[in-house]
């Protein structure tokens, strides 16, 4: 008996059943660059509910895929708009078949080749993912494609080699050998640490600049007191002066 199309679909193991089974990082380097996408995205959007990082989690897809365990989930994707939860994977047709807006492939030397061609073309074809972008760690090497019509065009990077994110609403570039994020303003994006010392030391600013003007205020009220007493030491004379020339009968008016 040959079944249905829906009714393959209703065989299909729900999100609770479906576990990640990626393998880990290529090396402590793609590891520490892979957390730093992720925590500085969340700290950025910290006050927002409506999306989903994924890091270095399975996408299941289709029967196939789910049968013949051939497909490595990417190592960051996001999908927006959807619920901010835990899962223990990205099960499609559990999430209304929404595929990732935005992934991003940290290349190795096991993976380039596929994340530059299979993964590019699966995520471009089947995915219809709007924008691809992928780093290398050791190399620098740094792309960045979005959909137009069915195919991905290539993003031009701008002045400073920083590459547009419709997706993200921010500008993803190489700063000191780790792609970070940047805003339009050209800000980049802290992580929570850089930001609570960013914290710390407008704080301290702030507390130099209030010692700063109260060492002012004291010199000024100083140079008020000073000015003050000269001007009573000039009555004093003056008043002293009017009574000598009284003592003489000059009226000093």
């Amino acid at each position: 008996m040959t079944l249905t199309a829906q009714q393959l679909d209703a065989m299909m193991p729900d999100a609770s059943q479906l576990y990640s089974d990626e393998p880990e990082m290529e090396s402590s380097l793609h590891y520490m660059q892979l957390l730093l996408l992720v925590t500085c995205l969340e700290w950025l959007w910290r006050e927002t509910e409506d999306f989903f990082i994924g890091a270095n989690l399975t996408i299941y897809f289709s029967r196939q895929q789910l049968r013949n365990r051939d497909f490595r989930g990417p190592d960051f994707f996001l999908v927006k708009p959807t619920q901010k939860r835990p899962r223990n994977a990205w099960v499609v047709w559990e999430e209304d078949g929404k595929y990732p807006n935005l992934i991003i492939e940290l290349l190795s030397t096991s993976t380039a080749a596929t994340d530059r061609t299979l993964k590019k073309d699966l995520y471009q074809d089947r995915f219809r993912t709007p924008e691809y972008f992928w780093f290398s760690p050791d190399t620098l090497e740094f792309q960045g494609f979005r959909l137009m019509g069915n195919r991905y065009q290539e993003i031009a990077p701008n002045e400073s080699g920083w590459r547009w994110s419709e997706e993200l609403g921010l500008y993803l570039g190489v700063e000191q050998g780790q792609l970070r994020y940047f805003t339009p303003e050209g800000d980049r994006v802290p992580t929570p640490e850089e930001a609570a010392q960013q914290a710390v030391e407008r704080a301290q600013q702030a507390q130099t600049q209030a010692q700063q003007a109260q060492s002012q205020l004291e010199q000024a009220q100083t140079q008020a007191q000073q000015a003050q007493s000269q001007l009573e030491q000039e009555r004093q004379r003056a008043k002293r002066l009017a009574e000598q020339l009284r003592s003489l009968g000059i009226d000093p008016e």
